[in-house]
């Protein structure tokens, strides 16, 4: 009797054969996926055993803080002022009729210091350099740049990638900080033309429930979502094979990494600290 013939007897083996198959998969992808985790938390603290090196490179970490920062202020700019004016717009639809519109500063502020602005500003600029990053280191791992740096004993990490994780460490708070600043002045601007608020209620409530420390946490958690991009474009930068079609799969994966860790690590900030 032949596996073909449609017996019965044959269906509890072909589930079997099923089940092992996936079973087979899934504990490959949960292989790969530790060891993937395990060479990140490497690169990490190799990196960061290497930034005290930073002073002797300081030429070329204040380079990227201009490319990776100062280059990214329009684009955030753009972003926040229509951030601020979408918060009070939403959030006077959701106010109309159950709270007080001398609560709409409060609202405002509290939402766009503490979440808008730092996570969404992460998340422009993970997509702008992460995947500058990965493009780079991939693009030199394929033409053999990284190898040559390693045989003229040029330590790739030290010249390559703590400069950029300085950089985002250091400029990604202060895009934030812009962020907010441009955020607040479209809010302002939103509820002066088109809010029957006025400006003298909605700055009262920016001040009653304002706290100099939801600025220091929405800000200095940022700080860690800089080094999550830059560690995270790195990462598959070096992981990249394939060519031209590694470089575009390390930068797509890049991304989307980068933007999954910071809401993950957002989350996780926010329970220590609120």
């Amino acid at each position: 009797m032949s596996a073909s013939d449609g017996s019965p007897l044959m269906a509890p083996l072909r589930f079997l054969a099923a089940v092992g198959r996936a079973a087979r998969l899934w504990v490959g992808k949960g292989r790969a996926f530790i060891l993937g985790t395990r060479n990140y938390a490497d690169l990490a603290s190799q990196t960061a055993i290497r930034v005290p090196l930073i002073v002797k490179n300081f030429d070329i970490t204040t380079s990227h803080m201009y490319t990776l920062g100062i280059e990214s202020i329009p684009l955030v700019t753009m972003i926040a002022i229509f951030l601020g004016s979408a918060t009070v717009t939403q959030a006077v639809y959701q106010m109309s009729g159950m709270i007080p519109f001398r609560y709409l500063g409060a609202l405002v502020c509290k939402t766009t210091v503490t979440e808008l602005a730092p996570v969404i500003t992460s998340m422009v600029f993970a997509g702008r350099v992460a995947t500058g990053i990965a493009a780079e280191i991939a693009s030199m791992k394929g033409s053999e740049q990284i190898d040559a740096m390693n045989v003229l004993r040029l330590d790739p990490l030290r010249y390559l990638i703590v400069p950029k994780l300085v950089a985002c460490v250091v400029m990604l708070p202060v895009l934030t900080i812009w962020a907010i600043l441009m955020a607040f002045s479209g809010a302002a601007f939103t509820v002066a033309v088109s809010v029957d608020v006025t400006m003298y209620t909605y700055l009262s409530g920016m001040k009653l429930f304002f706290k100099a420390y939801d600025v220091y946490v929405g800000v200095g958690k940022t700080a860690v979502f800089g080094a999550i991009v830059a560690i995270t474009g790195a990462y598959f930068g070096f992981e990249a094979k394939g060519g031209a079609e590694g470089v575009g799969n390390a930068t797509t994966k890049a991304v989307v990494v980068s933007a999954v860790l910071i809401l993950i690590f957002d989350f996780v900030i926010a329970v220590m600290v609120m």
